[in-house]
């Protein structure tokens, strides 16, 4: 069935491409618009394979779909009130399927093709979930536990292409108790940051967190808009310098 549309499309400007795009099946015929029915991508790409199911002990049973391929794999994961059959998760199937990689979507227990209701689902339940499917349907070591079966983490020098730091699992594990920016820094002097704005080791949002959990009121950043990492230009120099002679002279005044 063909439907005419009763308006003319001026010569096919921003509104009428606006509309070409947001309703499948319409397409421009001279002066009118001409629909066509059409399959959604949504349908098509929810048929492709069927669904299988990971069993576990006294534990709802999650539907997942995977797809076999090298690695680094892809997972899925739904956000809230969603499924596997998200257009997002099937978009990134056909992707990862077109450079052979693995790939898997699953629903959390509760929701889409899982057992359980959706009632009694948690977040926790759902971190359960995605952790099952890790240990169950992926391969190969995952992030942490890699870190903790080799004992130490290959951090690329970004000074040297080829070279790695290579920094001990004990070093990452002692940094999480020192941690600074998850509550108030007890710090009341005077506090002078200075970040790079081309920084592509630590983002200067880093050094904006930190003014605002430092306890003193004192505290200014200064941004440079072509600053590196290093901060080691002669103008930046010059501009840590001047900073800090600053500072020792309010503290001589304060004194």
């Amino acid at each position: 069935m063909n439907i005419q549309c009763p308006f003319p499309f001026a010569p096919l400007g921003v509104m009428a491409a606006a509309v070409l795009r947001r309703l499948p099946g319409l397409i421009a015929v001279g002066s009118s618009a001409l629909w066509r029915p059409v399959p959604w991508p949504h349908a098509v790409g929810c048929c492709k394979k069927s669904t299988k199911y990971l069993a576990r002990p006294d534990q709802p049973k999650l539907a997942y779909k995977k797809i076999k391929g090298r690695s680094p794999g892809v997972i899925f994961l739904p956000g809230f009130a969603s499924t596997m059959k998200a257009q997002k998760g099937l978009e990134l199937e056909d992707f990862c399927k077109s450079l052979g990689h693995s790939f898997i979507r699953f629903d959390y227990s509760g929701c889409g093709a899982s057992e359980g209701k959706f009632s009694e689902s948690t977040i926790g339940q759902w971190k359960k979930d995605v952790l099952a499917v890790l240990d169950e349907l992926s391969e190969g070591p995952q992030t942490q536990k890699e870190i903790e079966a080799k004992g130490e983490w290959y951090l690329p020098n970004l000074q040297k292409g080829s070279e790695f730091h290579k920094i001990p699992y004990t070093f990452l594990k002692d940094a999480e108790n020192h941690r600074v920016l998850h509550s108030t820094i007890p710090i009341t002097c005077p506090v002078r940051l200075i970040h790079g704005m081309k920084d592509d080791h630590i983002p200067w949002q880093i050094s904006l967190n930190v003014a605002q959990n430092v306890l003193s009121s004192d505290v200014d950043l200064i941004l440079r808009k072509h600053g590196q990492h290093r901060m080691a230009e002669k103008d930046d120099v010059k501009l840590i310098v001047n900073i800090i002679d600053d500072v020792i002279d309010k503290l001589r005044t304060m004194a």
